[in-house]
């Protein structure tokens, strides 16, 4: 089919996923022309950016990549979805009454994260090593936990941008949906059989009941990496 590179088939983020062989893109005929096109164009993003300027970018992506847990090739390009909504200015329809409205606040605290990092290690962001980064990110959600603020704004409200943002644009890929076996919009077809552990004719069972990346062993993974933490015996 013309929607598949040459030699790529059922691509999943990082080459993960419990549904070995399964692409999305082999049922596009199944789905009405509007719904193909809007899908399809996430996979041709364009090249530049047109809202975040260089040094957002040198922020966002690597915090973006810590946010999803995107740590190697092939990665959805969460950074461009983000971009191209916030360029013509399709938000969620609203924000919290302490902060500007998403455009702005994406600049605003993606500035204090590389502020942040300029503080405490005197370099930016982008500079800093991964676990370094993760390490400020991570202080952001501590806050937003406690019920604090983070540079005058709600803490649980910068993280809720970040988060709403980058879980949407993660999800709404091809590559995403065949990671977790989703079909896809089911327009025009419809759905026959509702309810749990109902599938359609289209539909495949999970191919392997492991989780592909065992929370605990991150968890261990990237505090061994993380030089900045205390010493667990201290």
């Amino acid at each position: 089919m013309p929607f598949h590179p040459p030699g790529r088939h059922a691509i999943t983020p990082q080459d993960r996923g419990r549904f070995p062989g399964f692409d999305v893109l082999d049922r596009v005929e199944s789905w009405d022309q509007v719904t193909a096109g809007v899908i399809l164009a996430r996979l041709a993003l364009p090249k530049m950016l047109s809202f975040f300027t260089p040094t957002e970018v040198a922020v966002a992506a690597p915090m973006l990549d810590l946010l999803l847990a995107q740590d190697r090739d092939p990665r959805v390009p969460v950074l461009a979805l983000i971009d191209d909504r916030l360029s013509i200015g399709e938000t969620d329809g609203w924000h919290y009454d302490d902060m500007p409205e998403d455009g702005q606040a994406w600049r605003a605290t993606l500035a204090g994260l590389d502020n942040d990092a300029r503080d405490r290690y005197g370099v930016g962001y982008a500079e800093l090593a991964r676990p370094r980064q993760a390490r400020l990110l991570q202080d952001v959600q501590h806050l937003a936990d406690a019920g604090r603020s983070w540079h005058d704004f709600a803490a649980a409200h910068v993280w809720s941008l970040w988060t709403r943002y980058a879980c949407t644009a993660f999800y709404s890929h091809p590559w995403a949906w065949n990671e977790i076996g989703f079909t896809g919009p089911a327009y025009p077809r419809g759905y026959l059989n509702p309810g749990i552990n109902a599938r359609e004719s289209f539909e495949i069972p999970d191919r392997n009941g492991a989780d592909p990346v065992p929370f605990a062993a991150r968890v261990e993974q990237a505090r061994r990496a993380d030089d900045d933490l205390p010493n667990a015996n201290a």
